[in-house]
Formats: C-alpha cells, sequence, structure tokens
C-alpha cells in the first residue's frame, strides 16, 4: 500500500460523513422546533421588545451585544438560537444540493427552506422595529411553514427505518397530545383559568407535536400500508391538525365563539381520526 492511500485514509471525515446528512437534518429540524417555542417565550413573557427595539443588538454590553436583564435575555436567547438555526437550514440545504445521494424532493424542501429563512430573519426584525399583530402573525406562520417541511424533508429521509409500528406510535402519540392542547386552549373546555407564558409554550409545544406527529403518521402510512381508506384516513389527520394548530392560536387571538366552537368540533374530528387509524392500522 502506497504512502498516498494511507495518507488519504486517515484524513479526518465532515461531519456529514462522520454522522450522516439524515441526522444532520433531524438536528436542524429540533433547532427549527426550538427557535419557534423559544419566540413564544419572548412574545408570551413580553420580551419582544425587551431589547429597546434594538436589533440585532440587545440592550448591554459591547456595542449592546448582550442582555441588560431577564426579559431582555428571553429575547436575546431567541435571536441566539434561531442564528444557530439558520445556519443550520444553510447547511442542510448546500448538503442536500450537493450530494447526489439525497433526493430531490427532500434537497427542493430543505433549499426552499432556506429560501425562506432570510424573509424569516427580516420579519422577525420587523417585530420589533414594528410590532403589528399582522407582522407577528406573518412570522410565525412562516417559521411553521419551514417546520412543516423540515418534518417532511427529514421523514423522507429516514424512510427506510420507519416501519408500521412508528404509523401506530405516530397516531397514539397525536391521540395523546390532542387533550392536552385543547385543555390548554382558552375555550370553554380549557382547564386553564389564566392563559399564562408558561401556559402559552405548553400549548405550542403541544401544537408542534401533533403536526409532526400527523404528517409521520400520513408519510409513513402510504409507504407501508395498501389499505387505501386507511391511507385516506392518515391522510385526514394532517388537514385536520393543521386546522387546529391554525384555530387554536386563532382562539388566543380573537376570543371568538364561532371560532373556539369550530375548533372543538375539529379536535373532536381529529381525535377520531387517530382512533380510527390506530384501530385500522391493527386490522
Amino acid at each position: 500500500m502506497s504512502s498516498d492511500s494511507q495518507t488519504s485514509d486517515v484524513r479526518p471525515r465532515s461531519l456529514i460523513a462522520r454522522f450522516g446528512f439524515r441526522h444532520l437534518l433531524a438536528a436542524t429540524l429540533a433547532l427549527v422546533a426550538g427557535t419557534i417555542l423559544l419566540g413564544i417565550a419572548a412574545k408570551a413573557t413580553g420580551s419582544g421588545l425587551a431589547c429597546q427595539q434594538n436589533w440585532p443588538q440587545c440592550d448591554a454590553g459591547p456595542y449592546n451585544l448582550l442582555p441588560a436583564n431577564l426579559p431582555s435575555f428571553y429575547e436575546w436567547f431567541h435571536r441566539f438560537v434561531a442564528m444557530f438555526a439558520g445556519f443550520a437550514i444553510i447547511g442542510s440545504a448546500i448538503s442536500a444540493w450537493r450530494s447526489p445521494t439525497v433526493d430531490r424532493r427532500v434537497a427542493a424542501l430543505v433549499v426552499l427552506g432556506m429560501v425562506l429563512t432570510p424573509v424569516q430573519v427580516y420579519l422577525g426584525r420587523a417585530t420589533v422595529t414594528q410590532y403589528t399583530m399582522d407582522i407577528l402573525s406573518l412570522h410565525f406562520w412562516t417559521a411553521i411553514l419551514i417546520f412543516t417541511m423540515f418534518v417532511v424533508a427529514t421523514t423522507l429521509v429516514w424512510k427506510k427505518s420507519l416501519s408500521t409500528t412508528h404509523v401506530r406510535g405516530a397516531l397514539g402519540i397525536g391521540l395523546l397530545a390532542l387533550p392536552a392542547h385543547v385543555a390548554l386552549s382558552p375555550t370553554d373546555l380549557g382547564v386553564v383559568t389564566e392563559y399564562t407564558p408558561t401556559m402559552q409554550l405548553l400549548q405550542y409545544g403541544v401544537t408542534l407535536t401533533l403536526i409532526a406527529a400527523s404528517i409521520v403518521a400520513t408519510m409513513t402510512g402510504r409507504w407501508r400500508y395498501e389499505d387505501r381508506t386507511l391511507v385516506g384516513l392518515l391522510t385526514g389527520t394532517t388537514v385536520l391538525a393543521l386546522a387546529v394548530a391554525y384555530l387554536g392560536r386563532r382562539t388566543v387571538m380573537t376570543y371568538s365563539t364561532v371560532l373556539d366552537q369550530l375548533y372543538v368540533v375539529l379536535a373532536a374530528a381529529l381525535a377520531l381520526a387517530f382512533a380510527a387509524g390506530i384501530y385500522r392500522s391493527r386490522q
């Protein structure tokens, strides 16, 4: 064996070569979810403007780069994690685009996520410099769109590892998470008397869980089952989960009786769809 080949054998491998693209994508998804929840925490605690409308700086330290108090820390930490999430999204997109082994659908999803990232950054800045409810909502739903695309992309790259057991597991997680979502909502069926920052953070965590569980169950079910009725039922869970997520946020922002009732009806339909999916998938 030549010295050149020996040298090439011991060269350090890249992180992607060492851990795999699918692990990079899973880590990116976790960072995206964490960024969303930290943003919710900043909003719920009224910390969105705590950095004195400075962006990207805050209100203390050299060049105002650091937080001056606890409310400022919430906003600063949200931006800090968002920065790493952005870098991870860009890295995932470049890796997917350059790798010939990555599914082109995955590459398209993560590249689109990379394209939306500067838009999301701009909207995040606008929530500090302008702070209107329309901008705040657009900032949130753009984040949910990026999260959804990365859930789909991550499910695609883990396709070979997913089985019918994962379908039932995802449906079970969704069925368990749904009552918590309703209980934490400011509706008549909710058990919370005050919609505190902690309650908001928990509900939005459950929202992300519902969306991810329904997508994983639907996609894996389409791959592993030939039962068209079951596949249609699983697809319905994704549609209903997105509708429940939307109405769950609207009930917080508008306190409309009509929207509350529609939210409860769709949540009940989603619970039935989860339960029916579990039962049908076991047959």
